[in-house]
C-alpha cells in the first residue's frame, strides 16, 4: 500500500536536482488491494502539472497531455497504422511519471537515470500492483515499444507528443498575450511524420496569422 512511512526498501529518493520521489508501492498481498491501488495511484496523473508549463506559469496536466494525443491518434488517416495501439500508447507513455512526475532537461539527471527512474516506476505498477497480469504485460509492452521508439506506432506517437505540445503553447500563447517560441523550436521541426508535419505546418501558419491579426 501507499504509505507515508517509509522502510530502507521504500525510502523517498532524491535526485541531484533536490527532486523528490516518493516511496515505491510493495504488495499489500491482495491481488484486489493491489489492483486498486494502481488505479489510485493514477489520479497523480490528473494533478501532476507538466514541468515546462509549470516553469512559465501555466499549469496543463500530465493525463491532460495524454488524452488529447489519444484523440490525435484516433484522428489519423494514415492506414499502415495500428491506430488502437496508438492510441492505447498516448495514454501509457507517460504512466511512469504518476511515481517519479514530469523530469525536465534542466533537471539535470541524466538521461539514462531518467530511464531507470521510470523503468522501476512501470515495473513496480505491473509487478507488485497488477501482479504481472495480462494487462499489465500488454501496458509494460506498450511503454517499452514507446520509449524504444523503433515501431512506425512509436515514432508516430512521439510525433504526436511533439505537436500535442506546440498546440498547447500556442494557445497559451493567445490566451495570455506572451512569446513561447522556444517550445516551437523544441517539437514542430523535430516532426516526421508526413501527416503530422502538415498539422504542424498548419498550426505555424494559424499563429502566424494571429500575430498579424494582434498587430494590425
Amino acid at each position: 500500500m501507499i504509505s507515508s512511512e517509509t522502510t530502507p526498501e521504500t525510502s523517498t529518493e532524491s535526485a541531484p536536482s533536490g527532486r523528490t520521489f516518493p516511496p515505491l508501492y510493495s504488495s499489500a498481498g491482495d491481488a484486489s488491494m493491489d489492483r486498486l491501488a494502481f488505479f489510485h495511484i493514477l489520479e497523480r496523473l490528473k494533478t501532476q502539472k507538466r514541468t515546462g508549463w509549470v516553469d512559465n506559469k501555466r499549469e496543463a496536466s500530465i493525463a491532460d497531455h495524454m488524452y488529447r494525443m489519444a484523440v490525435l491518434a484516433m484522428c489519423a488517416g494514415d492506414t499502415q497504422l495500428d491506430v488502437s495501439k496508438c492510441v492505447m500508447m498516448c495514454i501509457v507513455h507517460d504512466l511512469a511519471e504518476a511515481q517519479v512526475g514530469d523530469i525536465s532537461p534542466r533537471e539535470g539527471i541524466p538521461k539514462a537515470e531518467k530511464r531507470r527512474l521510470e523503468s522501476e516506476a512501470m515495473h513496480n505498477f505491473t509487478h507488485e500492483m497488477l501482479h504481472n497480469s495480462f494487462a499489465a504485460q500488454r501496458i509494460q509492452a506498450l511503454w517499452k515499444e514507446y520509449e524504444d521508439g523503433e515501431t512506425a506506432e512509436a515514432r508516430f506517437v512521439k510525433d504526436l507528443d511533439r505537436f500535442e505540445m506546440a498546440s498547447q503553447a500556442f494557445e497559451y500563447e493567445r490566451r495570455h498575450d506572451r512569446s513561447l517560441q522556444p517550445f516551437f523550436d523544441s517539437s514542430i521541426p523535430f516532426i516526421r511524420h508526413p501527416e503530422v508535419k502538415n498539422w504542424g505546418e498548419d498550426l505555424l501558419a494559424e499563429r502566424q496569422n494571429a500575430k498579424e491579426s494582434t498587430a494590425s
